[in-house]
């Protein structure tokens, strides 16, 4: 029989993950804050359910994919959750960035109702999640990766299972860490190259082909010289994985020097007003400390 499917939390990542999760033709309940996105999942053949815990109970895997960890704490074990709607054998999966700690807390107390749990973030952004190409890393139970890797190979090209409980979330923490360095030094070498002389769209062609190469000076320039600042992935996301890089590393005692700085620069967004802005945007930032706008003559 069909493993039936659920999934919890449809922005803008999840509602496109759960997508491609019906197109490989998965029966599918979905459940949202929202009702939009659920209307809009309804009408390509999904269910909805009222609840965490419906949704629980009626399928053999839950998926979440949530803001913040007490987002995913309260939806998977406060009031009428998915922990109420446990069943054994279910098998559930986070597509959220948390607190590694805190994933490894939620396994445990769903393995006491017999279900085993994987902490399963995501990266690629929203055009990721729409083609299906996300990287995505996997802590927990090699059984249980096992027995969904067919549903994750349906949202994502590269899956990796790094260990156990709390794994995957780390893989996510470093993943910003080198995620949101690219984005800062994208913005500074951009303005940096106008305000000193030199066409930034040249010097962006000049430097990708050699060791500056890299995902975000391939893929987010064009939007900025366009003028397009929407997300993508917002800054304000990328600020609270920050947050959760920096209370992982002082948990373990770890100096995370330019990390500090990056999570201050986006803090930085926020207070300037951008927090739905994409995460390349802190180029803001940095063009309000340098006094010149990318374009700028």
């Amino acid at each position: 029989m069909e493993m039936r499917i659920g999934y919890i939390g449809l922005g803008l990542m999840g509602k496109s993950i759960a997508k491609n999760i019906l197109k490989a033709g998965y029966p599918l309940v979905v459940h949202n804050r929202s009702q939009a996105a659920i209307d809009e999942l309804v009408s390509e053949g999904a269910q909805s359910a009222s609840s965490p815990r419906q949704v629980a109970q009626s399928v053999d895997v839950v998926f979440t994919n949530l803001p913040d960890t007490p987002d995913v704490e309260m939806v998977v074990l406060g009031k009428d959750g998915i922990i109420e709607g446990a069943h054994p054998g279910l098998i559930y999966v986070d597509n959220s960035t948390i607190k590694p700690a805190k994933a490894r807390e939620i396994a445990a107390r769903l393995a006491e109702k017999e279900v085993m749990a994987l902490d399963a973030p995501v990266s690629g952004g929203d055009i990721g999640a729409r083609n299906g190409t996300l990287a995505i890393m996997v802590g927990g139970e090699a059984e249980a990766l096992n027995k969904v890797m067919p549903v994750l190979q349906a949202t994502g090209k590269t899956i990796t299972h790094v260990g156990d409980s709390g794994a995957g979330q780390i893989a996510k923490a470093a993943n910003q860490i080198m995620v949101a360095a690219q984005m800062v030094a994208m913005g500074e070498l951009l303005i940096f190259a106008e305000k000193a002389g030199a066409d930034p769209q040249k010097v962006v062609e000049a430097i990708k082909g050699g060791a500056a190469q890299c995902w975000t000076l391939d893929v987010k320039p064009p939007r900025l010289f366009a003028g397009n600042r929407l997300p993508g992935f917002k800054a304000y996301m990328q600020a609270k994985d920050l947050t959760i890089v920096m209370e992982t590393a002082r948990e373990y005692g770890i100096p995370l020097p330019s990390a500090a700085i990056h999570a201050q620069l986006y803090q930085a967004m926020l207070n300037l007003g951008m927090r739905d802005l994409d995460n390349s945007a802190v180029i803001g930032v940095i063009e309000t400390l340098a006094h010149h706008q990318l374009g700028e003559k």
